[in-house]
C-alpha cells in the first residue's frame, strides 16, 4: 500500500510529519495492506493564519483493490487529532465496504490475518461478474 501525504501553505510540512502520518496509516489500516493500492492523505488549515477550533482538516482518500475510492475526513483542534481521527473513519469505511462483500456473497472473511482460505475482493468481483453473466443467459433463454 502506498501511502501520499499532501499539507498545505498553512501547515509546515517535514519528513518527520510525513512519517509519522505514514506510521499512523499503516499502523491502523495494515489488516487491509494487500486489498489497498494507495491511501491519499490531505491535511489542510481551514481558517489559514487565523485561529479557531477545529480548523485543522485532514482528508484520507482510500483506493481498494476493483472498487471506487472511499474518502472520509474529519475535524480537529490539532494535526494529530485530525489524523488520528481520519485513520479511524477510514478503517470504520473500509470494515463496513470489505463487511458489505462479505455478506452480499455469504462468502468467507475477506480480511483474516494468517489464513489462506481466505476470499480476495477480486476474486468477490470476479464471481459476482460470472453470476450476472448467468442471469443474463438465463433470461434470454427464457
Amino acid at each position: 500500500m502506498q501511502i501520499q501525504v499532501n499539507s498545505d501553505n498553512h501547515i509546515e510540512s517535514s519528513i518527520r510529519l510525513e512519517e509519522w502520518v505514514r506510521t499512523t496509516v499503516e499502523s491502523t489500516l495494515e489488516h487491509y495492506d494487500e486489498y489497498l493500492t494507495r491511501v491519499e492523505v490531505h491535511i489542510r488549515d481551514e481558517n489559514g493564519d487565523k485561529p479557531g477550533p477545529h480548523d485543522i482538516k485532514c482528508q484520507m482518500e482510500a483506493r481498494p483493490k476493483g472498487h471506487q475510492p472511499i474518502s472520509v475526513s474529519h475535524k480537529a483542534d490539532t494535526v494529530d487529532q485530525a489524523v488520528d481521527g481520519a485513520a479511524v473513519k477510514l478503517d470504520h469505511a473500509l470494515e463496513h465496504l470489505f463487511g458489505k462483500l462479505r455478506g452480499k456473497r455469504g462468502a468467507a472473511p475477506i480480511i483474516v490475518e494468517d489464513d489462506e482460505d481466505s476470499v480476495s475482493p477480486d476474486a468477490l468481483l470476479e464471481e459476482e461478474f460470472l453470476e450476472k453473466e448467468q442471469e443474463k443467459e438465463a433470461a434470454r433463454l427464457v
